[in-house]
């Protein structure tokens, strides 16, 4: 996913240098100029999604250059004046021109990411204002290994036309990423209906899917709307039987009929099915019918979950800020380095619903610019106190083989006790009981980050 890019026009070269190191850091593509000329220069190599333009420079000033601009009508770009104090009314004036908003000096960081951010939501709105936050867009978000290899996956099975399985924990994505699988599939120009066994009724279910033809009037139903298109069934395990034999009769004939009429129609979909990782056990009991399952996962997709990438999690953390302000217009604000990495070793039972749940309670409260550590404890023990031993039953650990269901325990563990103890393993060892160079070990058999220097 391409970065949104920034020229920052401004004759001070620390400001240039502060607002390309803050923004850059953000993941922008910033260039900057020092004058009019070199700005002209600029953007006439290239369009910039949004411009901060200073107003008093020597050559030109930002209102004569932003003038000449609106005349030429030559620029698509957003516009954020930025101005001293007593400029603040030359700088409104500038709306006038076309500027969105301006940015008052001296800068403050959260005031100009909050200002930045708000300018390049509006451009967004205006380049494509049927575009919302989608799919894509999460799918993209974090760089860790496990995810770049997690996307190649997405697109191999894309790519082969045949039924998946996708098995995962609850609020981990998994109709994000059957979504996704839809969009860059060659059906993704047809209908993609995604259908939550949870809501359909026993009395309904043959209309719903199949259709209707009573009274010489003729209702199609879902498979009818999905010819060469996709149907995502949700929640799969909470599919009534009568739903599962007709849908497995399709999958097997290709073929069906409207309710209890004579014409066969020959269908052609795929279908995506989301369960959770202990589908098996709903097999062995007969809640699944195992011929479903067999039509269903001729390719089987697993979506880790959030703790698996937890080096993910600082960008996942920008995303939901950045959505959640958006699409609710929540206050941005701009979680500090501790706060993320308290985040960044929580467990995450409840995966990216509670990740964002959590997010979205602390841009509520609004009350600085900043989230702090201790505002971020106090939203995680909330979680935890709910129930002291959720987190644990959340990840199913008696459904686990003995060796895998202590290790995920000493990990998070250990993950949380590095944290109360500032992440010095030589504090930590005595807290815990275990010997330094053992503890070593572990940390590192259990891939927990640790720094390099570590004071006892």
């Amino acid at each position: 996913m391409s970065s949104m890019s920034v020229l920052v026009v401004d004759d001070e070269l620390d400001i240039r240098e502060l607002i390309r190191e803050i923004l850059s850091e953000e993941g922008y593509d910033v260039r900057v100029a020092s004058s009019a000329s070199e700005a002209n220069r600029e953007i006439s190599t290239k369009e910039f999604d949004l411009i901060l333009l200073d107003i008093w420079m020597p050559e030109t000033d930002g209102i004569s250059l932003l003038k000449q601009w609106s005349e030429e009508e030559n620029l698509n770009s957003e516009v954020v004046m930025m101005s001293g104090h007593g400029t603040v009314d030359t700088a409104i004036e500038s709306t006038h021109l076309g500027a969105s908003n301006f940015v008052e000096k001296p800068l403050s960081i959260a005031k100009l990411l909050r200002t930045v951010e708000s300018a390049l939501a509006e451009r967004k709105k205006k380049t494509n204002p049927k575009r919302s936050i989608d799919t894509a867009s999460f799918v993209s978000i974090g760089h860790s290994e496990l995810l770049k290899d997690f996307r190649k996956e997405l697109s191999r099975v894309s790519k082969v036309d045949s039924s998946i399985l996708i098995i995962g924990e609850d609020g981990t994505g998994r109709e994000a990423y059957a979504n996704y699988i839809h969009n860059i599939s060659d059906r993704s120009m047809n209908n993609c209906i995604a259908l939550d066994s949870i809501s359909l009724s026993e009395e309904a279910l043959r209309e719903e899917i199949l259709g209707s033809d009573e009274s010489e009037k003729i209702t199609p139903g879902i498979i009818d709307k999905l010819q060469n298109g996709t149907l995502i069934l949700k929640n799969l395990a909470e599919l009534n039987h009568n739903a599962q034999l007709i849908i497995n009769n399709i999958l097997e004939t290709k073929i069906f009929n409207i309710n209890d009429g004579k014409e066969k129609i020959q269908c052609n979909f795929r279908t995506i099915a989301i369960v959770n990782d202990n589908y098996l056990n709903h097999v062995s009991e007969g809640k699944l019918k195992r011929e479903l399952i067999s039509n269903l996962n001729i390719q089987t997709i697993k979506v880790p979950p959030l703790r698996e990438h937890a080096e993910d999690i600082p960008d996942f953390i920008k995303f939901y800020v950045d959505q959640l302000s958006e699409a609710q217009e929540l206050t941005y604000r701009r979680f500090t380095v501790a706060a993320q990495n308290r985040l960044r070793n929580f467990p995450w039972p409840g995966n990216h619903i509670e990740l964002k749940n959590i997010i979205e309670r602390l841009l509520v409260k609004g009350i600085t610019d900043d989230v702090t550590l201790d505002e971020t404890e106090e939203e995680l023990q909330k979680e935890i106190d709910k129930d002291p031993v959720e987190s644990f039953i959340k990840q199913d650990l008696l459904s686990l083989p003995l060796k895998e269901a202590r290790e995920q325990f000493e990990k998070a563990y250990l993950q949380q006790q590095l944290i109360l103890c500032d992440g010095k393993v030589g504090k930590l060892a005595k807290r815990v009981g275990v010997e330094r160079t053992h503890l070593y070990r572990k940390l590192k058999s259990l891939q927990i980050d640790i720094k390099t220097k570590d004071n006892p």
